[in-house]
């Protein structure tokens, strides 16, 4: 019986800077979260974007699902990366990041800061910016797996997300 081929490929710094790029050119990714009514997994789509340090933040309603969820459970994932015009979705590149949640209250004092950052890269979250149930989350990362197209796997440690 021959030993399984392991799909996962030594990290290089074309793949780093592939992840890096995914993560730098999102506006939009797909949270998983644990909802704490049923412990199912929920999968929902955000805005997302990194600040001038490189941090991954979202702006979120604290009436969603996936707030409650982030409350009682900061642990996350997030989906980067969306697929071209054409070919097989499968054959292009995206990034599964394992991260822990902050929420940051609108009364925080970094808060009109990242306000203004998420405007100048958000402009369309003005109509909605300043409701009064609106805050910040700051994902840390943990670690992640890049699919940069067929028989391309890498895994990545935290130290490796870093901008």
């Amino acid at each position: 019986m021959t030993q399984p081929i392991n799909p996962i490929r030594d990290l290089d710094p074309e793949a780093r800077a592939l992840a890096h790029d995914l993560i730098a050119g999102a506006r939009h990714a797909s949270l998983g979260t644990i909802d704490p009514d049923t412990g199912f997994p929920m999968v929902t789509r955000i805005a997302f974007g990194t600040d001038p340090n490189g941090d991954l933040y979202t702006f979120v309603s604290g009436l969603s699902v996936h707030s409650s969820a982030l409350r009682a459970d900061p642990r996350a994932s997030l989906l980067i990366g969306e697929p071209g015009a054409k070919g097989d979705p499968l054959t292009h590149p995206r990034l599964s990041l394992r991260a822990n949640a902050t929420l940051i209250p609108p009364s925080a004092p970094r808060t009109g800061a990242l306000r203004a950052w998420w405007l100048a890269s958000h402009p369309k979250s003005k109509i909605y910016i300043d409701l009064p149930d609106f805050f910040f989350v700051r994902f840390e990362p943990q670690d992640a797996m890049l699919n940069g197209g067929f028989a391309r796997a890498y895994r990545l440690e935290a130290e490796d997300l870093r901008a």
